[in-house]
C-alpha cells in the first residue's frame, strides 16, 4: 500500500517534468534551427523544457487552458500558425485542446511510447518544437483532441 501511494505523489512529478533529453535525430530538416543555448536565450526555462525537452506543464497552469478571445494560436518558438480559437474547445483536462490545426502541414505527429503508453506526439512541423499530444476522443467534426501545452505557444489576437 505504502509503495502505491509513492507512487501516485511521483507520478505528477514524472508528468509535470517530464525531462527527456530531446534530440532531434535530423535537426536539419526542420527550416528553423538553433542552438540549445540560442533556443535558451530566446524562451523562458518552461517554454524551453516544454519545447525542446519533450516537458509538460501541469494542468490548469497554462495561460491558454482557459482564454476565449478570437485569434491564432502559434508556435513560441518560431511563429508558425497552428491553431485558431475557432477549433477550440473545453476538454475538461487543464490545457488548451483544439480539434484541427489551422494546417496539418503545420504540425508533425510523431508515435510516442514513452512511460509506457501508446500516443501521438504533435510537434511544430518547421522548429521541431513540442507541442503536446494528439488523441481520438475530441468533438466532431474530426473526432480528434489536440490537447497542447499553453508554454508551445503565443497568441496572435484577430
Amino acid at each position: 500500500m505504502k509503495q502505491i501511494v509513492v507512487f501516485i505523489l511521483v507520478l505528477p512529478l514524472i508528468f509535470g517534468c517530464k525531462a527527456q533529453n530531446k534530440q532531434t535525430e535530423n535537426t536539419s530538416s526542420f527550416e528553423i534551427t538553433k542552438s540549445d543555448a540560442e533556443w535558451k536565450k530566446q524562451l523562458s526555462p518552461l517554454q524551453y523544457q516544454v519545447t525542446r525537452k519533450n516537458g509538460t506543464e501541469s494542468p490548469y497552469s497554462g495561460i491558454y487552458w482557459d482564454f476565449h478571445k478570437a485569434g491564432v494560436f502559434t508556435c513560441v518558438c518560431c511563429g508558425l500558425p497552428l491553431f485558431t480559437s475557432s477549433t477550440k474547445f473545453e476538454s475538461g483536462t487543464g490545457w488548451p485542446s483544439f480539434w484541427m490545426p489551422v494546417n496539418s502541414k503545420n504540425v508533425e505527429e510523431i508515435q510516442d511510447n514513452s512511460f509506457g503508453m501508446m500516443r501521438t506526439e504533435v510537434n511544430c512541423r518547421r522548429c521541431g518544437a513540442h507541442l503536446g499530444h494528439v488523441f481520438k476522443d475530441g468533438p466532431k467534426p474530426t473526432g480528434l483532441r489536440y490537447c497542447i501545452n499553453s508554454a508551445s505557444l503565443n497568441f496572435v489576437k484577430k
